[in-house]
């Protein structure tokens, strides 16, 4: 029987440390997405094997020349945007048809809605910097619409 709920597992800013927390957390998504600042390739080859992968470039990503700057996922029935600063975003989530933005760069988790838009950065599950958290998210599609949650790892 297919589960009505779809969970996506989001990650970014892991600069070439996929943690074992992380990948834990991420293990039973249907999908994973990547919001960039990668660092190496094998951190996708770890994701992959994981679930579904959408990874997007970075502004550290310089040897990534394979991915995009941008993508969209679409999973039940709903659109993601991913992009890695928010602050580059050039169109309007809602009026494109986009249930959520998946972003990450500044390394603080947050999940806000706005304008019915779901606003989502994992915070970075990287090396730690400064007090932030070190960080990934889910999110949660149902026919209804998406919910996210913020997961600060053990570490």
């Amino acid at each position: 029987m297919l589960r009505a709920t779809k969970i996506i597992g989001v990650i970014s800013d892991t600069h070439g440390l996929l943690r074992s927390e992380a990948l834990a957390a991420l293990r039973g998504c249907d999908a994973i997405v990547h919001a960039g600042d990668i660092g190496k390739p094998e951190v996708l080859e770890q994701l992959v094997e994981l679930a579904p992968l959408t990874a997007i470039r970075g502004n550290v990503d310089k040897w990534a020349t394979d991915l995009p700057d941008t993508a969209v996922l679409t999973l039940a029935r709903k659109r993601f945007y991913v992009i890695h600063n928010v602050n580059e975003l050039e169109l309007d989530p809602r009026a494109a048809g986009f249930a959520a933005v998946i972003s990450g760069h500044s390394h603080v988790p947050k999940s806000e809605t706005r304008d019915g838009v779901l606003y989502l950065n994992p915070g970075s599950a990287g090396p730690k910097r400064f007090k932030l958290p070190v960080a990934v998210a889910t999110i949660r599609v149902h026919e209804n619409g998406v919910e996210a949650e913020l997961l600060t790892l053990p570490v």
